[in-house]
């Protein structure tokens, strides 16, 4: 508490530093100490000894039982708690807080305790915060910070134009100052608003402050214009055109104009030393000029001439725009104030680059990252010596670094940020706009000078934080403006922020989507939120709604131009729904445009870098006959050299320069026509820094244009097209000789299995069949061959199992011939043959026998029954009858 009193009265010393009444309170403060520094100083080190002192005592546990069990030390802990506890009790009464803490049940009395010392120290560190927050300048005693451009709920008393002020007896009026009916301030601009799907190219024509001159491409805007044969193209890609024939440089295009001047900017000495401030004079008492025409406009720019530095800020609007509009400027000197009106003057502002650019006036912005983007776009406008309050507020580090909170801190203002996000195309202008706006600037140059102090003095006087400022400045103006560009990927980027997982058919409809809002945004000259917002966009890609009033239940509000155009919108919708349905992942690889991501099996990989190839794998070759294959920028330019192609898996690099190479020579030169020569030109322009900046070229380049002779793209689409064809009629002479050969290999292949079976069948008609064995044996004489007695030990070997099927296969493949067939006479042959020698019980299957026979069958000793042979069954036994096994077959 004591600290809060000192602190603020070191924050009111500064303001009463003449009266001696306050040097008594300071000393009277706290008794027994001179200042606050001796008071901390002996606070810190009684919470250091109290630290140590808590330290040494029994730690809880079985060392602190056992000292428990004195008598002497249960005394000394009872009456040391019961002032620790009168001590915590008071200082809870001193904040507010509830402090019966000794008059507690026995059972709940700790866990109650315990939440009474939590909710002391919340609040106690609390009151602590919003002091410390006081010291640095920040007050939220009186009504909470809000972010910026924040606006409270208001409450409405009484009539719909009137709000409670905060004491409950007085209101005030409030304005509308976001009016609905505003004219576009578009349609009066003497140069169209270029929303075309190209780069933007630098405004600027005249270059004041120069110290390397501007290109003449900037300069000859004039005949730049006066070209009806490219009238069929695209503006940029016409004067890039231009620029082939005239055979002017490209590269200085899409630079920074003043690059050169800010690289050798050297800030002087005077802007480095530690400044007085220079106090604001009030604002009632200061002159404010509103400029609308362009006599007063060259006015003011002869007087900022003859300072040495000025403030500036920008209004901006961005609604029902597609670029968006700057729509007012402000400038402030030390002794006025002048608000521009930029929509009226906005063909003639770039006369302020005589001052804007000079490089020893300091120009002073707060948060320039927008502002020089859009001085660029709007008005061609360049600043040189820039002082940014923004970077030296967070190399101070306060507390925030926006523009109310450095000036509450240096200058005590209070700034209305209602008017932040207010249409700044409302004319004439209201009286509380104007005060808004002239409150940016009428401040900035004393915080300027007040911000520099503070540098020095936070470095010890040293100039390196402030030229730190200085420099991140510098690379603040050094920034260009981009035009946002369409491509087929841009809606990928969207798709990631809102942080859903879309499946094929919704990434299908947000793709269309995205790209139809586009579009009608560049035509309307609208805003992307105002022709449909993101979040709507996204709820009708996930719900894909099958009628067009779903889709204009998805949104609420609905857009005007979604209402009008709704239809259309269905259309897209069922475009999406007709595709098939595919996970998340898959589908995030096989959308149109995209070519799925594939990971290198190598990580870093160049042509000499064969440390993980064998060496059989790479060619050999003579070193006189190296194969050298140029590489190009478009693999349709590519010239066809007479290398194998398998000759170049190596990927043997040419040991030679070739940057300064003439790539053709003056014989083939002469031997190319004019217009070829001019289509070569424009092929072989496209190696710099503009081919980055094009978008798809479809996008670009209008069809019509490429079926008029007259128009140099048709030059360049004929060029491609020889290209393209030359190359398909050789893939097509090549497939057609791969399938002739293998016509004629299939050919021979039929040919040879043909010749292979007519030889066989041939080979099969000189071969006699048993049954016309048997029939010439038995016209020959009807003697049967005997059947020779083997002997002792001696037994007909028995084929096996694959000789029999090998034997058999021929002639069930191959018929025998259709013969005379002679029945044989089984009346003169000796059945006994068919006789079982060896064993007396007759195995085979005989109808007319009985079945116990088969029961009292018993084998011979020695032999072995061959009842495992076969497949077995679990329900039949396999050993009740042999008549289907071969040894039981009977022998001749």
């Amino acid at each position: 508490m004591a600290t809060s009193k000192s602190n603020d009265s070191t924050n009111s010393g500064p303001q009463n530093s003449t009266s001696d009444t306050n040097d008594e309170e300071k000393a009277e403060l706290c008794p027994g100490f001179k200042d606050v520094d001796a008071f901390v100083k002996y606070g810190l080190g009684a919470v250091l000894s109290a630290t140590k002192a808590s330290a040494g005592l029994p730690q809880a546990g079985d060392e602190y039982d056992f000292y428990r069990s004195f008598p002497g030390f249960q005394e000394f802990c009872e009456s040391q708690g019961d002032k620790l506890l009168h001590c915590m009790s008071q200082i809870m009464q001193h904040h507010g807080c509830r402090s019966h803490m000794r008059e507690r049940n026995k059972l709940t009395g700790l866990e109650e305790r315990f939440d009474l010392v939590v909710d002391s120290n919340d609040v106690i560190l609390e009151r602590a915060g919003i002091l410390l927050d006081e010291a640095d300048g920040v007050n939220r005693s009186q009504q909470p910070v809000m972010p910026a451009g924040f606006q409270p709920p208001k409450i409405v008393v009484s009539s719909w134009n009137r709000k409670s002020s905060g004491s409950g007896s007085r209101s005030e009026m409030f304005r509308l100052l976001h009016a609905k009916n505003v004219a576009r301030p578009q349609l009066k601009f003497k140069e169209k608003v270029d929303n075309s799907n190209t780069p933007f190219v630098p405004k600027i024509f005249i270059k004041p402050n120069a110290i390397k001159s501007l290109p003449s491409y900037f300069t000859n805007k004039q005949i730049r214009k006066e070209r009806p044969e490219d009238l069929d193209v695209p503006a940029a890609l016409a004067d890039f055109i231009h620029q082939q024939r005239t055979q002017e440089h490209v590269e200085d295009m899409f630079a920074h104009p003043y690059q050169y001047e800010l690289d050798h900017l050297a800030i002087p000495e005077s802007l480095l030393s530690k400044p007085e401030p220079q106090m604001y004079k009030p604002i009632a008492e200061t002159k404010c000029s509103f400029i609308d025409a362009l006599e007063d406009l060259v006015a003011l720019n002869e007087k900022l001439c003859r300072l040495t530095e000025f403030a500036v800020d920008l209004e901006h609007h961005s609604y029902r725009s597609f670029l968006g509009l700057t729509c007012l400027m402000q400038i402030s000197t030390r002794e006025e104030d002048f608000i521009i009106d930029t929509l009226e003057l906005r063909s003639e502002m770039y006369i302020l680059n005589e001052s804007f650019t000079d490089p020893t006036i300091v120009k002073v912005f707060h948060g320039a990252d927008s502002d020089m983007e859009w001085l660029q776009r709007d008005f061609g406008l360049y600043v040189v010596n820039l002082f940014d309050t923004h970077q030296a507020s967070r190399a101070l580090n306060l507390a925030r670094h926006s523009l109310d909170h450095l000036l509450k801190h240096f200058c005590n203002v209070d700034s209305d940020k209602r008017y932040q996000l207010a249409d700044w195309r409302i004319r004439p202008l209201p009286d509380e706009m104007v005060q808004y706006a002239r409150t940016d600037t009428h401040y900035l140059l004393y915080i300027y000078d007040s911000v520099r102090a503070q540098l020095l003095d936070f470095n010890h006087g040293q100039t390196g934080l402030l030229q730190c400022v200085w420099n991140k400045s510098k690379d603040i103006s050094l920034k260009k403006y981009l035009k946002p560009i369409y491509t087929e990927e841009s809606y990928l980027e969207l798709q990631r922020k809102q942080k859903k997982s879309f499946n094929t058919q919704q990434l299908t409809a947000f793709r269309l989507l995205f790209a139809w809002r586009d579009k009608l945004a560049r035509q309307e000259d609208e805003s992307t939120g105002y022709v449909l917002p993101t979040h709507m966009m996204s709820k009708i890609s996930e719900e894909l709604p099958k009628e067009p009033q779903g889709i204009i239940a998805c949104c609420n509000p609905v857009p005007p131009l979604v209402r009008q155009q709704v239809n259309e919108l269905h259309l897209l919708v069922q475009q999406g729904r007709e595709m098939p349905l595919l996970k998340a992942e898959i589908a995030a690889q096989k959308k149109k445009g995209l070519t799925p991501i594939k990971k290198p099996e190598v990580t870093l990989f160049g042509p000499h870098d064969t440390s993980r190839v064998s060496v059989s794998d790479l060619p050999q070759f003579p070193p006189d006959e190296l194969p050298v294959k140029q590489g190009m920028l478009f693999s349709e330019d590519e010239h066809k050299m007479d290398v194998d192609l398998q000759k170049t898996i190596g990927l043997i690099a040419p040991p030679k320069i070739t940057l300064f190479e003439e790539l053709e020579t003056k014989n083939d030169q002469e031997s190319l026509s004019v217009a070829h020569m001019k289509a070569r030109r424009i092929i072989e322009s496209f190696e710099n820094p503009f081919r980055m900046y094009l978008p798809a070229p479809d996008v670009h380049i209008n069809k019509n244009a490429k079926f008029d002779p007259s128009s140099k793209i048709f030059e360049i689409s004929k060029r491609w097209k020889l290209q393209s064809s030359e190359q398909q009629q050789k893939e097509l002479e090549a497939k057609r000789k791969a399938k002739q050969e293998a016509k004629e290999q299939a050919k021979k292949e039929t040919e040879e299995r043909n010749k292979a079976k007519q030889s066989y069948q041939e080979s099969l008609q000189d071969v006699a069949t048993v049954r016309q064995q048997a029939a010439e044996s038995a016209k020959g004489g009807g003697k049967k061959r005997e059947r020779v007695a083997s002997e002792v030990g001696e037994s007909t070997p028995k084929p096996s199992k694959k000789l029999m099927k090998s034997a058999v296969k021929p002639q069930m493949t191959e018929p025998p011939p259709q013969d005379s067939f002679t029945p044989f006479d089984y009346s003169q042959s000796d059945l006994n043959v068919f006789a079982d020698t060896k064993s007396k019980d007759n195995a085979q299957f005989d109808p007319n026998r009985k079945g116990h026979d088969f029961k009292k069958k018993k084998n011979p000793k020695g032999q072995k029954s061959n009842f495992g042979a076969g497949n077995r069954s679990m329900s039949y036994l396999a050993g009740k009858s042999d008549r289907g096994f071969r040894h039981n077959w009977p022998k001749r």
